[in-house]
Protein backbone atom coordinates (compact mmCIF):
# COMPACT_ATOMS: atom_id res chain seq x y z
CA UNK A 1 0.00 0.00 0.00
CA UNK A 2 1.32 3.18 -1.17
CA UNK A 3 1.74 5.91 1.55
CA UNK A 4 -0.32 9.54 0.51
CA UNK A 5 2.45 12.21 -0.40
CA UNK A 6 2.15 15.48 0.97
CA UNK A 7 3.88 18.08 -1.09
CA UNK A 8 6.47 20.66 0.23
CA UNK A 9 6.47 24.22 0.61
CA UNK A 10 8.81 24.51 -2.65
CA UNK A 11 7.52 26.77 -5.71
CA UNK A 12 5.87 24.67 -8.03
CA UNK A 13 7.70 24.65 -11.50
CA UNK A 14 7.19 27.04 -13.86
CA UNK A 15 4.18 26.66 -16.93
CA UNK A 16 6.86 26.18 -19.42
CA UNK A 17 7.91 22.72 -17.99
CA UNK A 18 4.97 21.67 -16.19
CA UNK A 19 3.39 21.83 -19.96
CA UNK A 20 6.07 20.31 -21.75
CA UNK A 21 6.65 17.45 -18.95
CA UNK A 22 2.65 16.97 -19.61
CA UNK A 23 3.31 16.39 -23.51
CA UNK A 24 5.32 13.43 -22.55
CA UNK A 25 2.11 11.19 -21.87
CA UNK A 26 3.37 7.19 -21.81
CA UNK A 27 1.69 6.60 -25.77
CA UNK A 28 3.94 9.51 -27.21
CA UNK A 29 6.87 8.01 -25.15
CA UNK A 30 6.05 4.65 -26.50
CA UNK A 31 6.38 5.96 -30.08
CA UNK A 32 9.00 8.10 -30.10
CA UNK A 33 10.37 4.88 -28.74
CA UNK A 34 9.25 2.53 -31.38
CA UNK A 35 10.29 5.14 -34.52
CA UNK A 36 14.07 5.32 -32.69
CA UNK A 37 14.49 1.41 -32.35
CA UNK A 38 13.50 0.66 -35.46
CA UNK A 39 15.64 3.26 -36.85
CA UNK A 40 18.72 2.24 -35.01
CA UNK A 41 18.72 -1.21 -35.60
CA UNK A 42 17.72 -0.89 -39.00
CA UNK A 43 20.91 0.91 -39.55
CA UNK A 44 22.84 -1.83 -37.80
CA UNK A 45 20.73 -4.41 -39.71
CA UNK A 46 21.98 -2.80 -43.00
CA UNK A 47 25.60 -2.29 -42.00
CA UNK A 48 25.86 -5.78 -40.78
CA UNK A 49 24.42 -7.56 -43.15
CA UNK A 50 27.68 -7.74 -45.46
CA UNK A 51 29.62 -11.00 -45.29
CA UNK A 52 33.03 -10.87 -43.23
CA UNK A 53 34.62 -8.88 -41.04
CA UNK A 54 34.32 -5.47 -42.20
CA UNK A 55 30.70 -3.65 -42.28
CA UNK A 56 29.00 -1.46 -45.22
CA UNK A 57 31.62 1.11 -43.94
CA UNK A 58 34.19 -0.74 -44.07
CA UNK A 59 35.00 -0.54 -40.55
CA UNK A 60 35.82 -3.65 -38.18
CA UNK A 61 32.78 -5.09 -36.74
CA UNK A 62 32.74 -4.99 -32.93
CA UNK A 63 36.59 -3.43 -33.45
CA UNK A 64 35.95 -1.85 -29.74
CA UNK A 65 36.19 -5.41 -28.46
CA UNK A 66 39.62 -6.39 -30.68
CA UNK A 67 41.97 -4.86 -27.85
CA UNK A 68 40.56 -7.28 -25.23
CA UNK A 69 40.30 -10.41 -27.48
CA UNK A 70 44.04 -9.58 -28.42
CA UNK A 71 45.33 -9.25 -24.93
CA UNK A 72 43.59 -12.27 -23.99
CA UNK A 73 45.22 -14.80 -26.74
CA UNK A 74 48.71 -12.68 -26.03
CA UNK A 75 47.94 -14.26 -22.20
CA UNK A 76 46.85 -17.63 -23.65
CA UNK A 77 49.91 -17.86 -25.41
CA UNK A 78 52.25 -17.09 -22.75
CA UNK A 79 53.11 -13.52 -24.24
CA UNK A 80 51.59 -11.49 -21.38
CA UNK A 81 54.50 -9.31 -21.06
CA UNK A 82 53.49 -7.38 -24.59
CA UNK A 83 50.17 -6.60 -23.77
CA UNK A 84 50.93 -3.06 -23.42
CA UNK A 85 53.83 -3.44 -26.22
CA UNK A 86 51.98 -0.86 -29.38
CA UNK A 87 53.72 -3.27 -32.02
CA UNK A 88 53.56 -6.79 -30.82
CA UNK A 89 49.18 -5.34 -30.20
CA UNK A 90 49.30 -3.82 -34.03
CA UNK A 91 50.95 -7.14 -35.39
CA UNK A 92 48.58 -9.19 -33.45
CA UNK A 93 45.73 -7.15 -34.52
CA UNK A 94 46.76 -7.62 -38.16
CA UNK A 95 47.32 -11.28 -37.69
CA UNK A 96 43.40 -10.73 -36.99
CA UNK A 97 42.16 -9.01 -39.30
CA UNK A 98 44.59 -10.34 -42.16
CA UNK A 99 44.31 -7.55 -44.44
CA UNK A 100 45.36 -3.72 -44.38
CA UNK A 101 43.88 -1.36 -42.07
CA UNK A 102 44.06 2.10 -39.81
CA UNK A 103 42.64 0.80 -36.58
CA UNK A 104 44.51 1.59 -33.65
CA UNK A 105 42.75 0.58 -30.82
CA UNK A 106 45.09 1.60 -27.75
CA UNK A 107 44.63 -1.37 -24.32
CA UNK A 108 43.53 1.10 -22.02
CA UNK A 109 42.27 -1.91 -19.37
CA UNK A 110 44.37 -3.92 -17.19
CA UNK A 111 45.39 -6.79 -17.82
CA UNK A 112 43.14 -8.83 -15.63
CA UNK A 113 40.74 -8.09 -18.31
CA UNK A 114 42.76 -9.86 -20.95
CA UNK A 115 42.32 -12.62 -18.58
CA UNK A 116 38.58 -12.43 -17.84
CA UNK A 117 38.29 -12.70 -22.15
CA UNK A 118 41.16 -16.17 -22.34
CA UNK A 119 38.29 -18.30 -22.63
CA UNK A 120 37.04 -16.77 -25.70
CA UNK A 121 40.69 -16.57 -27.83
CA UNK A 122 40.06 -20.21 -28.64
CA UNK A 123 37.63 -18.88 -31.41
CA UNK A 124 38.01 -16.81 -34.05
CA UNK A 125 37.73 -13.03 -34.00
CA UNK A 126 34.08 -12.84 -35.07
CA UNK A 127 32.69 -15.61 -33.09
CA UNK A 128 33.99 -14.58 -29.68
CA UNK A 129 32.82 -10.96 -30.38
CA UNK A 130 29.52 -12.52 -31.34
CA UNK A 131 29.85 -14.62 -28.23
CA UNK A 132 30.62 -11.91 -26.16
CA UNK A 133 28.13 -9.37 -27.32
CA UNK A 134 25.14 -12.24 -27.26
CA UNK A 135 26.69 -12.38 -23.15
CA UNK A 136 26.38 -8.85 -22.75
CA UNK A 137 22.77 -8.31 -24.02
CA UNK A 138 21.51 -10.97 -21.75
CA UNK A 139 23.16 -8.81 -18.87
CA UNK A 140 21.86 -5.81 -20.14
CA UNK A 141 18.43 -7.30 -20.23
CA UNK A 142 18.56 -9.22 -17.11
CA UNK A 143 20.24 -5.73 -15.33
CA UNK A 144 16.94 -4.02 -16.50
CA UNK A 145 14.48 -6.92 -15.13
CA UNK A 146 16.11 -6.82 -11.84
CA UNK A 147 15.63 -3.46 -11.83
CA UNK A 148 12.03 -3.20 -12.95
CA UNK A 149 11.11 -5.44 -10.40
CA UNK A 150 12.39 -2.85 -7.80
CA UNK A 151 9.85 -0.35 -8.91
CA UNK A 152 6.66 -0.96 -8.21
CA UNK A 153 4.56 1.94 -10.33
CA UNK A 154 6.59 0.73 -13.38
CA UNK A 155 5.29 -3.05 -13.41
CA UNK A 156 2.08 -2.11 -15.42
CA UNK A 157 4.43 -0.63 -18.09
CA UNK A 158 6.02 -3.76 -19.07
CA UNK A 159 6.12 -3.26 -22.87
CA UNK A 160 6.83 0.49 -22.42
CA UNK A 161 9.74 0.05 -20.54
CA UNK A 162 10.83 -3.16 -22.83
CA UNK A 163 10.68 -0.68 -26.07
CA UNK A 164 12.53 2.30 -24.37
CA UNK A 165 15.24 -0.16 -23.47
CA UNK A 166 15.97 -1.65 -27.08
CA UNK A 167 16.08 2.06 -28.20
CA UNK A 168 18.27 3.77 -25.62
CA UNK A 169 21.20 5.17 -27.95
CA UNK A 170 24.15 4.01 -25.61
CA UNK A 171 22.89 -0.01 -26.51
CA UNK A 172 22.93 0.96 -29.84
CA UNK A 173 26.83 2.11 -29.70
CA UNK A 174 27.70 -0.30 -27.27
CA UNK A 175 26.32 -3.09 -29.26
CA UNK A 176 27.87 -1.94 -32.91
CA UNK A 177 31.65 -1.45 -31.18
CA UNK A 178 31.60 -4.79 -29.07
CA UNK A 179 32.13 -2.67 -25.80
CA UNK A 180 32.15 -4.06 -22.20
CA UNK A 181 29.67 -1.41 -20.64
CA UNK A 182 27.70 -4.42 -19.80
CA UNK A 183 29.87 -5.21 -16.38
CA UNK A 184 29.89 -2.07 -15.48
CA UNK A 185 26.46 -1.61 -15.61
CA UNK A 186 25.76 -4.92 -13.35
CA UNK A 187 28.47 -3.44 -11.13
CA UNK A 188 26.09 -0.76 -10.45
CA UNK A 189 22.85 -2.92 -9.93
CA UNK A 190 24.51 -5.17 -7.76
CA UNK A 191 25.28 -1.99 -6.07
CA UNK A 192 22.16 -0.71 -5.74
CA UNK A 193 20.53 -3.89 -4.83
CA UNK A 194 22.86 -4.65 -2.15
CA UNK A 195 21.96 -1.33 -0.66
CA UNK A 196 18.07 -1.63 -0.82
CA UNK A 197 19.17 -5.05 0.93
CA UNK A 198 20.80 -2.57 3.75
CA UNK A 199 24.50 -4.73 2.95
CA UNK A 200 26.31 -1.60 2.94
CA UNK A 201 29.99 -3.21 3.09
CA UNK A 202 29.11 -5.94 0.03
CA UNK A 203 27.46 -2.57 -1.47
CA UNK A 204 31.19 -1.04 -1.56
CA UNK A 205 32.52 -4.65 -2.74
CA UNK A 206 30.49 -4.38 -5.78
CA UNK A 207 31.35 -0.56 -6.55
CA UNK A 208 35.05 -1.94 -6.30
CA UNK A 209 34.91 -4.04 -9.19
CA UNK A 210 34.80 -1.27 -11.41
CA UNK A 211 38.54 -1.07 -10.90
CA UNK A 212 39.05 -2.71 -14.43
CA UNK A 213 37.49 0.81 -15.56
CA UNK A 214 38.95 2.99 -13.29
CA UNK A 215 37.86 6.63 -14.77
CA UNK A 216 34.30 5.61 -13.39
CA UNK A 217 36.38 5.46 -9.51
CA UNK A 218 37.39 9.19 -9.71
CA UNK A 219 34.09 10.63 -7.82
CA UNK A 220 32.34 8.07 -5.63
CA UNK A 221 35.14 6.69 -3.50
CA UNK A 222 35.65 11.02 -2.60
CA UNK A 223 31.91 11.07 -2.38
CA UNK A 224 31.49 7.86 -0.05
CA UNK A 225 34.51 9.22 1.84
CA UNK A 226 32.99 12.85 2.42
CA UNK A 227 29.88 11.81 3.21
CA UNK A 228 31.08 9.30 6.13
CA UNK A 229 29.84 6.17 4.15
CA UNK A 230 32.76 4.44 5.84
CA UNK A 231 31.18 0.85 4.95
CA UNK A 232 30.50 1.63 1.34
CA UNK A 233 34.03 3.26 1.44
CA UNK A 234 35.48 0.13 3.61
CA UNK A 235 34.23 -2.32 0.81
CA UNK A 236 35.45 -0.30 -1.95
CA UNK A 237 38.76 -0.05 -0.47
CA UNK A 238 38.54 -3.67 -0.03
CA UNK A 239 37.22 -5.00 -3.27
CA UNK A 240 39.44 -2.97 -5.69
CA UNK A 241 42.62 -3.34 -3.59
CA UNK A 242 42.09 -6.98 -3.77
CA UNK A 243 42.14 -6.74 -7.62
CA UNK A 244 44.88 -4.77 -8.14
CA UNK A 245 47.27 -7.07 -5.55
CA UNK A 246 45.59 -10.20 -7.89
CA UNK A 247 46.66 -8.90 -10.89
CA UNK A 248 49.87 -7.30 -9.92
CA UNK A 249 50.83 -10.95 -7.99
CA UNK A 250 49.39 -12.95 -11.46
CA UNK A 251 51.39 -10.70 -14.05
CA UNK A 252 53.74 -9.60 -12.13
CA UNK A 253 55.14 -6.06 -11.33
CA UNK A 254 56.37 -5.16 -14.92
CA UNK A 255 53.37 -5.79 -16.75
CA UNK A 256 51.51 -3.33 -13.74
CA UNK A 257 53.54 -0.95 -14.95
CA UNK A 258 53.82 -0.98 -18.34
CA UNK A 259 49.99 -0.88 -17.84
CA UNK A 260 50.41 2.77 -16.25
CA UNK A 261 52.61 4.15 -18.53
CA UNK A 262 50.31 3.15 -21.42
CA UNK A 263 47.18 5.21 -19.18
CA UNK A 264 50.13 8.08 -18.37
CA UNK A 265 50.43 7.98 -22.21
CA UNK A 266 46.98 8.04 -23.18
CA UNK A 267 46.10 11.03 -20.59
CA UNK A 268 49.32 12.82 -20.95
CA UNK A 269 48.52 16.20 -22.89
CA UNK A 270 44.52 15.50 -23.02
CA UNK A 271 45.19 12.19 -26.26
CA UNK A 272 42.29 10.84 -25.05
CA UNK A 273 39.83 13.60 -25.76
CA UNK A 274 41.45 13.41 -29.46
CA UNK A 275 39.96 9.96 -29.78
CA UNK A 276 36.09 11.03 -30.45
CA UNK A 277 35.34 13.95 -28.29
CA UNK A 278 31.76 14.37 -29.99
CA UNK A 279 30.88 10.98 -28.78
CA UNK A 280 32.04 11.74 -24.84
CA UNK A 281 29.68 12.62 -22.62
CA UNK A 282 31.13 13.80 -19.16
CA UNK A 283 32.55 17.40 -17.46
CA UNK A 284 36.20 17.19 -18.95
CA UNK A 285 34.87 16.35 -23.02
CA UNK A 286 32.59 19.21 -22.22
CA UNK A 287 34.42 21.97 -21.24
CA UNK A 288 37.09 21.04 -24.10
CA UNK A 289 34.82 20.82 -26.94
CA UNK A 290 33.54 24.29 -25.56
CA UNK A 291 36.75 26.49 -24.25
CA UNK A 292 40.30 26.30 -26.96
CA UNK A 293 42.39 26.98 -24.09
CA UNK A 294 43.31 23.27 -22.65
CA UNK A 295 44.48 24.69 -19.15
CA UNK A 296 41.37 26.83 -18.59
CA UNK A 297 39.23 23.85 -19.95
CA UNK A 298 41.25 21.62 -17.32
CA UNK A 299 40.79 24.46 -14.54
CA UNK A 300 36.71 24.40 -15.20
CA UNK A 301 36.57 20.76 -15.58
CA UNK A 302 38.29 20.08 -12.08
CA UNK A 303 35.80 23.38 -10.81
CA UNK A 304 32.53 22.31 -11.74
CA UNK A 305 33.65 17.77 -10.79
CA UNK A 306 33.98 19.48 -7.40
CA UNK A 307 30.67 21.27 -7.31
CA UNK A 308 29.07 18.10 -8.49
CA UNK A 309 30.90 15.98 -6.27
CA UNK A 310 29.86 18.31 -3.50
CA UNK A 311 25.87 18.01 -4.60
CA UNK A 312 26.25 14.59 -4.47
CA UNK A 313 27.60 14.23 -1.08
CA UNK A 314 24.98 16.53 0.56
CA UNK A 315 22.59 14.00 -1.29
CA UNK A 316 24.03 11.03 0.21
CA UNK A 317 23.93 12.57 3.57
CA UNK A 318 20.65 13.71 3.15
CA UNK A 319 17.59 11.39 4.64
CA UNK A 320 16.16 11.30 1.27
CA UNK A 321 15.55 7.37 -0.57
CA UNK A 322 17.59 5.35 -1.59
CA UNK A 323 16.43 5.94 -5.19
CA UNK A 324 17.32 9.56 -4.61
CA UNK A 325 20.92 9.04 -3.16
CA UNK A 326 22.03 6.82 -5.09
CA UNK A 327 20.99 8.86 -8.74
CA UNK A 328 22.79 11.37 -7.63
CA UNK A 329 26.11 9.11 -7.08
CA UNK A 330 25.58 7.32 -10.57
CA UNK A 331 24.83 10.80 -12.01
CA UNK A 332 27.81 12.05 -10.30
CA UNK A 333 30.38 9.13 -11.42
CA UNK A 334 29.54 9.66 -15.10
CA UNK A 335 29.90 13.73 -15.33
CA UNK A 336 33.54 13.18 -13.32
CA UNK A 337 34.68 10.53 -15.60
CA UNK A 338 37.28 11.79 -17.49
CA UNK A 339 37.23 8.88 -20.15
CA UNK A 340 33.25 8.36 -20.73
CA UNK A 341 32.22 7.12 -23.84
CA UNK A 342 28.64 7.04 -25.34
CA UNK A 343 27.99 3.41 -24.92
CA UNK A 344 29.33 3.85 -20.78
CA UNK A 345 25.97 5.51 -20.34
CA UNK A 346 24.38 2.29 -19.70
CA UNK A 347 24.80 3.07 -16.11
CA UNK A 348 22.32 5.28 -16.38
CA UNK A 349 19.64 2.69 -16.92
CA UNK A 350 19.15 2.10 -13.00
CA UNK A 351 19.09 6.14 -12.52
CA UNK A 352 16.45 6.45 -15.31
CA UNK A 353 13.96 3.40 -13.60
CA UNK A 354 14.71 4.30 -10.18
CA UNK A 355 13.55 8.03 -10.52
CA UNK A 356 10.92 7.75 -13.08
CA UNK A 357 9.34 5.72 -10.76
CA UNK A 358 9.83 7.83 -7.74
CA UNK A 359 8.46 10.64 -9.68
CA UNK A 360 5.21 8.58 -10.52
CA UNK A 361 4.89 7.57 -7.00
CA UNK A 362 5.10 11.64 -5.79
CA UNK A 363 3.71 12.92 -8.57
CA UNK A 364 2.47 15.54 -5.98
CA UNK A 365 6.32 16.81 -5.46
CA UNK A 366 6.69 20.49 -6.72
CA UNK A 367 9.98 19.35 -8.94
CA UNK A 368 8.38 16.56 -10.92
CA UNK A 369 7.54 18.51 -13.98
CA UNK A 370 11.31 19.26 -14.05
CA UNK A 371 12.37 15.69 -13.31
CA UNK A 372 10.40 14.31 -15.88
CA UNK A 373 11.80 16.37 -18.77
CA UNK A 374 15.23 16.21 -17.47
CA UNK A 375 14.73 12.11 -17.25
CA UNK A 376 13.82 12.50 -21.17
CA UNK A 377 16.68 14.44 -22.05
CA UNK A 378 19.19 12.92 -20.73
CA UNK A 379 17.76 9.51 -22.46
CA UNK A 380 17.93 10.76 -26.27
CA UNK A 381 20.37 13.72 -26.07
CA UNK A 382 23.32 10.67 -25.77
CA UNK A 383 21.75 10.31 -29.68
CA UNK A 384 23.10 14.00 -30.94
CA UNK A 385 26.43 14.14 -29.34
CA UNK A 386 27.96 14.25 -33.01
CA UNK A 387 26.46 17.55 -33.71
CA UNK A 388 29.02 19.35 -30.86
CA UNK A 389 31.42 18.62 -34.08
CA UNK A 390 29.69 22.15 -35.25
CA UNK A 391 27.87 23.37 -31.78
CA UNK A 392 30.74 22.58 -29.51
CA UNK A 393 28.05 22.21 -27.09
CA UNK A 394 27.67 18.38 -25.50
CA UNK A 395 23.90 19.15 -25.18
CA UNK A 396 23.51 15.43 -22.47
CA UNK A 397 26.32 16.83 -20.04
CA UNK A 398 24.00 20.28 -18.99
CA UNK A 399 21.05 17.37 -18.88
CA UNK A 400 23.13 15.44 -16.63
CA UNK A 401 24.38 18.14 -14.65
CA UNK A 402 20.79 19.99 -14.43
CA UNK A 403 19.36 16.49 -13.03
CA UNK A 404 21.75 16.36 -10.67
CA UNK A 405 20.98 20.16 -9.32
CA UNK A 406 17.53 19.23 -8.86
CA UNK A 407 17.70 16.48 -6.65
CA UNK A 408 20.19 18.70 -4.91
CA UNK A 409 18.03 21.64 -4.51
CA UNK A 410 15.02 19.20 -3.81
CA UNK A 411 17.29 18.23 -0.56
CA UNK A 412 18.53 21.36 0.57
CA UNK A 413 15.09 22.77 0.45
CA UNK A 414 13.63 19.89 2.31
CA UNK A 415 10.95 20.93 5.44
CA UNK A 416 9.06 18.27 7.60
CA UNK A 417 7.06 18.35 4.55
CA UNK A 418 8.55 17.65 2.10
CA UNK A 419 11.02 14.95 3.95
CA UNK A 420 7.39 13.16 4.62
CA UNK A 421 7.00 13.10 0.40
CA UNK A 422 10.51 11.65 0.21
CA UNK A 423 10.03 9.28 2.53
CA UNK A 424 9.60 5.50 0.91
CA UNK A 425 6.49 4.42 -0.01
CA UNK A 426 4.98 1.54 2.64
Amino acid sequence: MIAKVKTGPTQPAPAWITSAAAWLTPSRIRAQAIVLAISLWGVVAVDFATPGLLDRAGNIKFQDFLPSYISARLIEQGRATELYNEQAAADAMQAVVRQPNRVRLPNLYGPQVGLFFVPLARFSFPIAARIWVAASLFVYFGCLSLMWRSCPTLRPHSATVAICAVAFPPLFHFFVRGQNSALVLACFTAAFLTLRADHSWLAGVTLGFLFFKPQFLVAIPIVLLLARAWKEFAGLVVAAGAQWAFTRIYFGPAVMRAYFDALRHVSRGGVELSLAPIQMHSLRSFWSLLIPWPEVALALYVLSSMAVIAMATAVWKSPAPLAIRFSALTLTAVLVNPHLFVYDLLVLVPMLLLLVDWTLIHAQFALSPALRLLFYFAYVLPLFGPLSRWTHVQLSVPAFAALLWVLWRGCRTASEELASSLAPPH
